[in-house]
């Protein structure tokens, strides 16, 4: 009796857990290459600028992650992709942007979208 009385407590408990989940907005599943390579994306590097200035992918602006918040206005109506070096600082980002409404897209690490770049077709 007692262990279907915690059951029945822990299932209700799940599904009220699961229904309150912050509604964000969500953007179709887009090909990274493509929306890379779109001629319309900001790529956005959220390492600190120490790493930014080492290496990053071809036309990237760097804000740090720890800025980002401070940053939603310039991204607003913007095609976002976010990488950083493992992808644990772009996984943080994808949850900001997504919270403000930007459509942002993760690229993961900064190797990552400048080899996209680089295997870019090249024009006849």
């Amino acid at each position: 009796m007692m262990k279907s009385i915690i059951f029945g407590f822990l299932l209700v408990s799940a599904f009220i857990i699961s229904s309150c989940k912050t509604a964000t907005a969500e953007y179709p599943k887009a090909n990274i290459h493509e929306v890379v390579n779109s001629s319309d994306v900001t790529l956005v590097d959220v390492r600190i600028s120490e790493q930014y200035s080492e290496g990053t992918a071809k036309n990237a602006v760097n804000i740090p992650l720890a800025d980002l918040q401070n940053n939603m206005e310039a991204l607003k109506g913007k095609k976002v992709v976010v990488f950083c070096n493992k992808g644990i600082q772009a996984d943080q980002a994808m949850e900001i942007l997504k919270k403000n409404g930007i459509e942002a897209y993760d690229g993961t690490t900064w190797k990552n979208v400048k080899a996209i770049q680089d295997d870019k077709p090249k024009a006849q």
